[in-house]
């Protein structure tokens, strides 16, 4: 993410989170963050999930980690965990794709390839970012596997 050279937005409802995501109309991620409540973020992401796919980072003001970043496609999403420059994990899958299936979701602007068993559906991917931003606390989501 590339931090907004922007003052501080007017917060919204919802927690302060600072993101970044695919734009609704070039469907390209833009890199600048924003810095707002939690209702503009769901607000993108609705917007991303009426288009089909997406890409979105987000972290808790105030310090660079951890940061999420959620890709999906259809109804396959994947989730990765930041906790520093060089080091993230995948957050294990769900079951809704086979082990063995190859699922493309985007990362940034790319399609990106996935084994199965690290795809959850995309609906319960965004209620885990939901609760991250509400508990701070990314690492307690679920099973991760390090890259």
């Amino acid at each position: 993410m590339v931090p907004s050279a922007e003052p501080r937005q007017q917060e919204s409802a919802g927690p302060l989170v600072t993101w970044a995501a695919t734009d609704p109309d070039s469907r390209q991620f833009s890199a600048t963050e924003r810095r707002s409540g939690d209702a503009d973020l769901a607000a993108r992401f609705t917007a991303l999930r009426s288009r089909g796919q997406g890409y979105l980072e987000v972290r808790l003001p105030g310090s660079a980690f951890p940061v999420l970043a959620l890709g999906f496609r259809g109804d396959a999403a994947v989730i990765h965990l930041f906790d520093a420059a060089e080091k993230s994990s995948l957050l294990v899958g769900d079951g809704t794709a086979a082990v063995d299936a190859v699922v493309r979701v985007p990362i940034m602007d790319d399609l990106a390839v996935f084994s199965g068993d690290c795809v959850v559906a995309v609906d319960r991917a965004w209620g885990l970012v939901r609760d991250s931003i509400r508990t701070g606390a990314p690492g307690e989501l679920g099973e991760w596997r390090k890259l």
